[in-house]
């Protein structure tokens, strides 16, 4: 007998050798004896009642929760119902190991040994599964070839009419058909097959592409001579336990593995290498692991590491930075991301999001890597100016700025020469006065301001509707209320960034936003669409698009969807509750106050769905 006590035996092959050694370890046995001695000789030296105690003792310590047959497959053979049972009890652990061992040292002495002559034990496994059918009439055989091991299986209608009987009597041929294989797969001739049912389950491990059972022996791919299928389909039957899932064979469920599987890499990009041991240790092979945890939702193998990969693009983003160990650039994000999420939207989540950090005009790392944040050209030189100690020179600012910094010498110059700075009697600058920065104070703040809307962040957003104009490039006017809100006053202007260039907001006469036509190219925007947008701390033109509303929506619908609320409601009240927070009202605001609201601000488009003969 060439079978060691792993080939048997499929948890030994992916328990950790320091569990296995102590319990099963033997001063007369070499080191690893169940990887590396047969089993006859095993038993000769310590004895048949001690090799299934030491497995017993394994299955209680190390395997309680693993069912008897999965322990040790051939128990399915000679006991199917306690086979079933968990390995909770180490007596009758211990009876059924005993019986199979026995079993199996019976029917090597029946065959003489390794030195004796060939015997009907020995014949090739084919041969042995041909016997099976051999003994069946030609209708049994049909029946097996084209509904219990066919790739298409015949219904039992076909078969009916084929063989002019009832359904039933099909359904019963069939029954008869797996009880008569059982039966054969129980006697000692049957052995070597049940041996290598359990030397199979070893090999596969507990997840294997379907098509490694064809290709796990050479007769797998022979057909049957008394079926004409090929072997590797009976033997697939024999595999109880084993689910066939998105083209894996998958022992004791799919979905629980792949749980396990994610589990394993809930903190943080694992390197593959690693990550191959630790999904061994879920018994999956080595040389297929990789392929398991490509096949895994919610994992991804990226550039040499295995991470965590759940739905959101924000989760994607932080996954992507922490294999690159260094920061990257909005469009690198998106490459390395490789769906379909558009730049625009990854560079709002970016910004509006704790765990990541702005470190250059384009680059962003992990908050949780520290380092400086880049917060903006006039924000920048305001830090410089406080770190030398309350006045600096714009040659020494343009210096420290361009080389930490993608910015240009022009930019900082023009910053540092605009509102909120003065110069001091040395030529350097300063931070201006109090009175001289005080903030302008617009007639109307932005919750009194037309299509201006707050977010649950608390963010101030403006509705932009796209008109020719704006596809053709032009600029456009912005509410004084809510450039006053981004900081701005009269003679003043904001450069602000995007993907596709600067958008620069001026306040002459009036705030005016220059040309937006790259952002609504970006999103395929056309007329009567509509862009919201804000400007983040660090300068960055933040947008969200909204395609114009479907024809034949409800009037209430049509209200929410010009504050940008797409989603379905309940009831009036649940929406008049969600306009009135967009508009800057208190929670519990009346109907009537947030119709107030709306005719103050001026959003007559939105106080005629909701109140359609409101003057």
């Amino acid at each position: 007998m060439n079978l060691s006590l792993s080939d048997i035996v499929p948890p030994l092959r992916w328990t950790a050798p320091g569990q296995v050694e102590p319990i099963a370890s033997d001063p007369r046995l070499p080191e690893a004896w169940w990887q590396a001695l047969p089993i006859d000789r095993a038993c000769l030296v310590i004895g048949t009642a001690q090799v299934a105690a030491r497995l017993a003792d394994l299955a209680t310590a190390c395997w309680g929760h693993l069912r008897l047959g999965d322990i040790l497959p051939l128990v399915r053979m000679t006991d199917p119902e306690k086979g079933l049972r968990v390995a909770d009890d180490r007596e009758l652990a211990l009876t059924l190991f005993t019986g199979v061992l026995e079993r199996l040292l019976a029917s090597e002495n029946a065959s003489g040994g390794r030195d004796a002559a060939p015997a009907k034990g020995d014949r090739p496994i084919p041969e042995l599964i041909d016997e099976i059918f051999a003994v069946l009439d030609d209708r049994q055989r049909a029946i097996a070839r084209d509904r219990v091991y066919a790739e298409r299986r015949a219904t039992l209608d076909e078969l009916a009419q084929r063989f002019s009987v009832t359904r039933e009597r099909i359904r019963q041929i069939e029954r008869d058909l797996r009880d008569h294989v059982q039966t054969r797969l129980a006697t000692p001739e049957a052995t070597p097959l049940a041996a290598h049912l359990a030397w199979l389950r070893g090999r596969l491990g507990s997840a294997v592409p379907a098509d490694d059972l064809a290709a796990a022996a050479p007769w797998h791919r022979t057909d049957i001579a008394t079926l004409g299928v090929p072997a590797w389909r009976f033997i697939r039957t024999l595999l109880t336990g084993y689910d066939q899932v998105d083209g894996w064979l998958v022992a004791g469920g799919a979905d629980e593995l792949k749980e396990k599987t994610r589990q394993l890499f809930t903190d943080g990009p694992v390197k593959l290498p690693e990550a191959v041991s630790m999904v061994a240790q879920l018994g999956i092979r080595e040389d297929v692991a990789e392929r398991w945890l490509a096949s895994v939702p919610q994992l991804r193998v990226l550039e040499g590491h295995v991470v965590p990969w759940p739905r959101s693009v924000n989760e994607k983003a932080e996954a992507v930075l922490a294999v690159a160990e260094a920061p990257l650039s909005p469009e690198e994000i998106q490459t390395r991301i490789g769906e379909d999420y558009s730049l625009v939207g990854i560079r709002n989540q970016l910004t509006a999001d704790d765990r990541f950090l702005r470190v250059d005009r384009n680059r962003y790392g992990l908050s949780r890597w520290g380092g400086e944040e880049y917060i903006g050209i006039r924000e920048m030189i305001v830090r410089e100016i406080e770190r030398a100690g309350g006045e600096a020179s714009v040659n020494s600012i343009v210096a420290n700025l361009t080389t930490r910094y993608e910015v240009s010498e022009s930019s900082v110059r023009a910053y540092a020469g605009g509102p909120g700075f003065e110069r001091t009697q040395r030529g350097w600058i300063r931070v201006a006065a109090p009175e001289q920065a005080e903030p302008y104070h617009p007639r109307r703040d932005v919750s009194m301001t037309r299509r201006s809307f707050r977010s649950r962040d608390g963010r101030w957003w403006h509705r932009v509707d796209v008109n020719a104009e704006h596809l053709r490039g032009s600029g456009s006017p912005l509410p004084t209320g809510f450039a006053a809100h981004l900081g701005m006053a009269p003679g003043g202007s904001l450069t602000t960034s995007t993907p596709s260039g600067d958008v620069v907001i001026s306040w002459h006469n009036q705030p005016t936003m220059g040309s937006i036509r790259t952002v609504l190219a970006d999103y395929n925007a056309g007329e009567g669409d509509s862009i919201f947008l804000t400007v983040s701390d660090g300068g960055e033109l933040l947008t969200r698009y909204l395609p114009q509303a479907a024809p034949g929506l409800p009037p209430i619908n049509m209200a929410l969807h010009l504050i940008g609320y797409t989603a379905p409601v309940a009831s009036e009240a649940e929406a008049l509750r969600l306009i009135g927070a967009r508009i800057g009202l208190p929670d519990g605001a009346s109907r009537d106050e947030v119709l107030t609201r709306l005719r103050d601000r001026g959003d007559r488009d939105i106080l005629a769905f909701l109140d359609p003969e409101a003057p």
